[in-house]
């Protein structure tokens, strides 16, 4: 029997940047993830590709055709391909003034150019650009009717670019954005944005949170002082929150967390990510990744083509230890083997 080659296992090469700094700890070489990526192997299985966050001082937003090319001819050498893309838009927030939103429309458009680059240098054949509203939940509760709109009004000018490109994008929901800092007002946003090339972006400790209603306590799904060993309410708690969101679920992160919120470096709190194999993680993590990646029925939904792990604000003492990626591809294994496919398939440029 063939074991299961959809979806592609991907990992995040931002948490050598994210909450790093001078106020936490250096951030790590791009090079250096990609080694590490590149060299993890759970009995003969490997990571099938990357997702990278378009952001200094991995990458340059306005770097030359000659500087993709490098990076293309590197994947390739390692065969490893591109998914999704994380724009840079945090310089102009969605709900800010006009300058700001042209901002954040033209990060995403120029975000949206190096993804078609990546296609034509044939090191990527899936995956979105990630956005999120680039604003704390404090700012948005001031007003959130007319604020939902203004976010809104900006991810149409942003989608609408992006379609030039046939692109889509994922907005992140996490408890530090406002405007999609809780399911509720996530599903809000979307819904206001109407727009066929935009979805939603799940990763696994961040909505984890919104069933405690951090940031939004109207919005909580799991009760008050929750007993973490009642699987069955949580699993209840997920299958709510995942029937709620997966319709609009286009870009999926595999992750862990100990339902607590953390910050490092300029990061605002947001869902702890854990190590795969951290005892204090509250998720099954085979068994939660279920929930997003099978509908109601149980039904595999094969949404997307590949996944992500993503494990922003780990030390880096941890980043660097080559045992942390095999830990984690082997989580990853072990979702893909539980709720993925086989295929057959043909290589493309040298990567599969």
């Amino acid at each position: 029997m063939q074991q299961n080659n959809y979806p592609k296992l991907h990992n995040a090469t931002w948490p050598g940047i994210v909450g790093k700094g001078p106020d936490s700890e250096p951030p790590i070489p791009f090079d250096t993830f990609l080694e590490l990526t590149s060299k993890a192997e759970v009995n003969g299985v490997k990571f099938d590709g990357i997702d990278i966050g378009l952001l200094e001082p991995h990458f340059k937003i306005d770097a030359s055709d000659d500087d993709w090319k490098r990076l293309a001819d590197k994947l390739q050498s390692l065969n490893l391909n591109v998914g999704s893309l994380v724009a840079p838009i945090w310089g102009g927030p969605a709900m800010g003034s006009k300058e700001d939103r042209a901002t954040f429309v033209e990060m995403v458009r120029k975000s949206c150019q190096i993804g078609q680059k990546l296609k034509e240098l044939g090191v990527r054949h899936y995956g979105v650009v990630r956005i999120d509203s680039a604003c704390k939940p404090e700012d948005w509760s001031k007003d959130p009717v007319n604020n939902t709109q203004l976010i809104a009004q900006t991810f149409r000018e942003a989608c609408d670019v992006a379609a030039d490109y046939g692109e889509h994008l994922a907005a992140e929901g996490e408890i530090c954005w406002g405007g999609m800092h809780s399911w509720k007002a996530m599903i809000d946003t979307l819904e206001a944005v109407g727009r066929p090339n935009i979805g939603f972006q799940a990763d696994m400790s961040h909505t984890l949170l919104y069933l405690l209603g951090y940031n939004s306590p109207e919005d909580r799904i799991l009760p008050e002082n929750f007993d973490w060993s009642d699987k069955k309410t949580l699993n209840d708690g997920l299958r709510k929150l995942t029937n709620a969101l997966r319709p609009w679920t286009i870009d999926f992160h595999v992750a862990q967390n100990d339902g607590t919120v953390h910050g490092t470096g300029s990061h605002d709190k947001t869902g702890r990510h854990c190590l795969a194999t951290d005892p204090n993680g509250k998720l099954d993590i085979t068994e939660a990744a279920g929930f997003w990646l099978r509908d109601e029925n149980g039904n595999l939904t094969k949404a997307f083509q590949h996944i992500c792990w993503d494990g922003c604000m780990f030390p880096n003492e941890v980043m660097l230890q080559q045992k942390t990626w095999n830990d984690i591809l082997a989580a990853m294994i072990k979702v893909r083997e539980a709720h993925g496919w086989y295929a057959e398939e043909k290589k493309l440029a040298g990567v599969v």
